[in-house]
């Protein structure tokens, strides 16, 4: 594997293994603008891909097919010299540059920007359908791989397909952002030091989006990067807001709505309470809506404990659209100094504490493993009644509960007697309402961990730091 790529363990294990197989694979890989996804499979193979195409965005059929034909004589000794005029003619170009190749080993064909091909009225999905089963399932040595930002395409198109391409994928790939672990890689790899309270900041205001911590300057501090980013008047992220839901999905308005609804919630809502607070339909169409925000990860579905679908909670778990409409975009026009002077406020509390819960609620692996309960089965849910809530519940198998409670403090945390209270009454109210009999293990996770005090020696079994969330 290539050592410019940080992280991707997991992906680069299927795309490599693709190569050992002794048939034909079709791989579909998805995923938010900027996280990476042709930087992966190009860094990945570099010596096996043959033909690479990108789809042009908002580009006619006319466009698409001149492109398609340029790239086909790239690197090879016949140019094609006419441009085909449709899809099926492209294809029968593109066999038979692939049967011009001699060697066995295996050929990777990339695709990029799959759906932005797709233009209407083009065939182009029922063309590619027709190359891979007629073509591509005889042969051995290809790998196929589509590739694409827009989600409503890529899972419905693609993924759910129910035509030519149905149960054809042999892998679907959903590429997320890093988590905090891989950002600090990422960020050391550029030459950036902070430490992990500084990545944490940069995190929840911006997540795990490669692009975006590309746009990072050595030499700033955190306030001075996101000041710059965010609130000058050429900042890369000021305006990414207004193309990023355009550019995914198809009708965006509904996602958006969707979006600065689940905004104004700190703590997730029901889906019935989303519906309402939208003020969108109920129906297949919301569904879709929903499902498609949540495939691409801007949005996570919590499920409450005991699996009661009614009751899982829906929070918005992009970083930086919880960012932008929280602080970019009331504060666009302010200037240089922005966010030095915001972070001081109340607001800024706030929306730290929420957002830390939310980057927390990203890595409820890394929790398991710091607890030593990764080996352990244990389902991760969420409870709540009127009087208490609690926004992550491991359930174990070996007759424990671990409710955590999650706090971001810049010095160590201090358990108030105020506090104490509330984390007996929610305690309490779980063991009423579940007349469980497992026990109750209270566990905090905090920035710099707790200071020792009566009331965390009774209640508090274990006590975890940001530390603990950056391991792989």
């Amino acid at each position: 594997m290539s050592k410019k790529i940080i992280g991707r363990k997991y992906e680069s294990e299927i795309l490599k293994d693709a190569l050992d197989k002794d048939k034909s694979e079709l791989i579909a890989i998805y995923g938010r603008r900027r996280v990476g996804k042709t930087f992966l499979i190009r860094e990945l193979f570099k010596k096996e891909i043959v033909f690479e195409i990108s789809g042009l965005y908002n580009g006619a059929m006319s466009d698409q097919l001149q492109n398609f034909a340029k790239e086909l004589s790239r690197n090879s000794k016949k140019k094609e010299k006419e441009i085909p005029t449709n899809w099926f003619d492209a294809f029968t170009l593109l066999e038979e540059r692939l049967n011009r190749l001699k060697s066995a080993k295996k050929k990777v064909i990339f695709i990029d920007e799959f759906p932005w091909m797709a233009t209407a009225k083009s065939k182009f999905l029922t063309a590619f359908e027709n190359f891979w089963n007629s073509y591509c399932t005889k042969r051995n040595d290809l790998i196929v791989i589509i590739c694409g930002s827009a989600a409503s395409y890529m899972i419905q198109k693609i993924i759910r397909n129910k035509g030519g391409l149905h149960n054809r994928i042999t892998q679907q790939i959903r590429l997320l952002p890093f988590n905090l672990y891989e950002t600090d890689l990422f960020l050391k790899s550029r030459g950036i030091r902070y430490t992990h309270y500084d990545v944490l900041q940069i995190y929840m205001a911006i997540g795990g989006v490669p692009h975006y911590l590309e746009k990072l300057k050595k030499g700033l501090s955190v306030a001075q990067n996101i000041d710059q980013l965010c609130f000058s008047k050429d900042g890369f992220l000021r305006n990414e807001f207004n193309q990023l839901y355009v550019s995914l999905f198809d009708s965006s308005e509904k996602h958006l709505s969707i979006i600065k609804t689940l905004a104004k919630s700190n703590k997730g809502i029901t889906r019935q309470e989303l519906l309402d607070k939208s003020k969108l339909l109920s129906g297949g169409d919301f569904s879709l809506k929903l499902s498609e925000l949540t495939e691409s990860g801007f949005v996570s579905e919590y499920s409450y404990i005991g699996n009661k679908k009614q009751l899982s909670l829906y929070r918005l778990s992009d970083e930086y659209s919880k960012f932008y409409l929280k602080f970019i975009e009331p504060n666009r026009e302010n200037g240089a100094g922005t966010w030095q002077r915001l972070q001081t406020g109340q607001s800024f509390a706030s929306w730290s504490g929420f957002s830390f819960e939310t980057v927390c609620l990203k890595h409820i692996d890394q929790i398991k493993k710091a607890l030593r309960i990764d080996a352990i089965y244990s389902q991760s849910s969420s409870w709540f009644n009127p009087n208490a809530q609690i926004d992550l519940l491991i359930d174990r198998a070996d007759n424990v509960m671990n409710v955590c409670e999650m706090k971001f403090y810049n010095s160590p945390f201090i358990i108030t007697k105020k506090y104490y209270l509330e984390l007996k009454n929610k305690v309490s109210e779980l063991q009423k309402e579940l007349a469980t009999r497992k026990n109750i293990f209270l566990t905090l996770v905090t920035t710099f961990g707790i200071k020792e005090n009566e009331y965390s020696r009774e209640l508090v079994e274990k006590s975890l730091e940001i530390t603990d969330l950056f391991t792989d």
